[in-house]
């Protein structure tokens, strides 16, 4: 029996033994099938992400191109063309007159069938004298411009010779008068260059801008108010101080800035 007993010991623990590296063996393996698994899934993912992220992005770029392609081709909405015709002024009230202007507060309807009230500056309107030296250069002439001290604008301003017109006055001789007044200068040749409304919202006024030529110098005669500084200035010189923003008179800017645009045309031919 001891015998036995020693023998069923030994058969058990035997078969303990052979049974410890099954276990373990089967513990390591499992992880590791598991882990290459995880990975494999993992790298699978992470490709597609990949490969799929371009995609909406170009999608979406395309669709962006798309749209501001649409929104470029679009054609403007069309507005309503104005209405030719007459006003119709209800009532018209001076509210205040001065010797240089009158402010009127008219009520109307526009031609567009439309009422309302404006306050108007009634102006007899206005001369520009754009004077030409071109007895030197023809192509870079010299001009006569003006320095004097505007209230308004609370600076001085380079500008061409003008003056306002008197009720009824012809333009070209209150042109010649105006130069002779402020200049001393006569002109043997006009020639009307442009006419203009400066702010046509609420000021009445029209400015007829004439290009005199073959200056006689001679003596000025301006108002008591008026304190002018003559120079004559090349057409070239002017232009750049335009470009520097050393002129800032609105006349002068369109008056000189259309004679050179002239005098280029010319040249080209």
């Amino acid at each position: 029996m001891p015998d036995k007993a020693k023998a069923v010991k030994a058969a058990a623990k035997k078969k303990i033994k052979d049974a410890k590296p099954e276990k373990t063996k089967s513990k390591k393996t499992k992880p590791k099938k598991a882990k290459s698994k995880n990975t494999k899934s993992k790298t699978v993912k992470s490709q597609t992400a990949k490969v799929a992220e371009p995609k909406k992005a170009r999608a979406e770029k395309t669709k962006k191109s798309k749209s501001s392609k649409n929104k470029a081709t679009k054609t403007p909405k069309k507005t309503a063309p104005a209405v030719e015709g007459q006003e119709q002024l209800l009532n018209s009230e001076v509210v205040f007159e001065s010797p240089l202007f009158r402010v009127l507060r008219d009520r109307l309807i526009e031609p567009g069938g439309k009422e309302g009230t404006r306050d108007i500056i009634r102006h007899n309107g206005s001369v520009v004298i754009l004077a030409l030296d071109n007895t030197r250069n023809k192509k870079d002439p010299w001009i006569v411009v003006e320095r004097q001290y505007r209230h308004a604008a609370n600076q001085f301003l380079w500008e061409l010779p003008a003056g306002k017109l008197e009720a009824g006055e012809d333009a070209l001789a209150g042109a010649k008068r105006e130069l002779q007044e402020e200049t001393g200068y006569q002109a043997k040749k006009w020639k009307e260059l442009v006419e203009y409304y400066p702010s046509p919202g609420f000021l009445g006024e029209s400015m007829k801008v004439f290009i005199a030529e073959g200056l006689v110098a001679g003596d000025s005669n301006p108002e008591d108010d008026e304190q002018i500084e003559i120079r004559l200035v090349k057409l070239t010189d002017v232009v750049k101080m335009i470009g520097k923003g050393a002129i800032l008179d609105g006349k002068t800017l369109i008056s000189v800035l259309l004679y050179a645009r002239q005098v280029a045309g010319k040249r080209k031919k």
